[in-house]
């Protein structure tokens, strides 16, 4: 449902301050690159990756929940999971099939593998970058079907980071390139007016309501 008309109805019932914010929000959210979790077991994990994805402006967010299937932690989050798009997969081979059919690299973040550092990483691929189980790590099976690996540099005893430390410092590095490229990374028109009306539906109350009184006099 685009329709411009009934657009500007509902913005009429937020706030100028919520509107403004709204609007400058957008502005700075992409779907260039997107973050997928595969059964993380910790909640406050999960949580904290959805907030991270918000504070750097990544608009989808994947859940493989495969084995472990939970809610989320919405203290962690503190509303984060109401302004990004979840994307909840059963397993992780319909999570990677639905990402590269959208035209996704598929990147496994891991220390293991010497293929690329983060401060050398193609930014201008679109890319999902994949973060594994808190002891396990990726699957296999992420790995075997990963089109590039990366890893965060560390000179110090511990060989990992906590999957949301990870995520934080990824996002933030590539965001922050991306930004200052010549990368169309932004949100299409389209998707901007979508989004507009998924955040109104989300604020105000008696949104069905008001869009049937809109739809009955017009």
């Amino acid at each position: 449902m685009n329709d411009l008309k009934l657009l500007k109805h509902l913005e009429g019932y937020l706030t100028e301050n919520r509107l403004q914010r709204f609007n400058t929000v957008l502005t700075q959210r992409t779907k260039h690159f997107t973050v997928a979790t595969e059964d993380v077991y910790q909640l406050h994990n999960t949580s904290a990756v959805i907030r991270s994805c918000d504070v750097f402006g990544i608009q989808e967010v994947n859940v493989v929940e495969e084995v472990n299937s939970k809610r989320i932690d919405r203290e962690i989050a503190m509303g984060a999971q109401k302004w990004v798009d979840l994307n909840r997969y059963n397993n992780v081979k319909s999570c990677i099939d639905d990402l590269k059919a959208k035209g996704y690299q598929i990147v496994a973040t891991t220390p293991h593998t010497d293929d690329c550092e983060l401060i050398d990483f193609d930014i201008t691929k679109k890319s999902c970058f994949f973060f594994g189980r808190e002891t396990e790590g990726l699957s296999d099976y992420v790995i075997a079907n990963a089109d590039s690996f990366l890893k965060i540099p560390m000179v110090g005893f511990t060989e990992s980071l906590n999957i949301s430390v990870s995520a934080a410092i990824i996002l933030q590095h590539v965001t922050s390139r991306l930004r200052k490229s010549n990368i169309c990374w932004q949100l299409s028109g389209e998707e901007l007016i979508e989004k507009r009306f998924d955040w109104i539906n989300k604020t105000i109350k008696n949104y069905d309501a008001i869009v049937e009184r809109y739809y009955s006099k017009h």
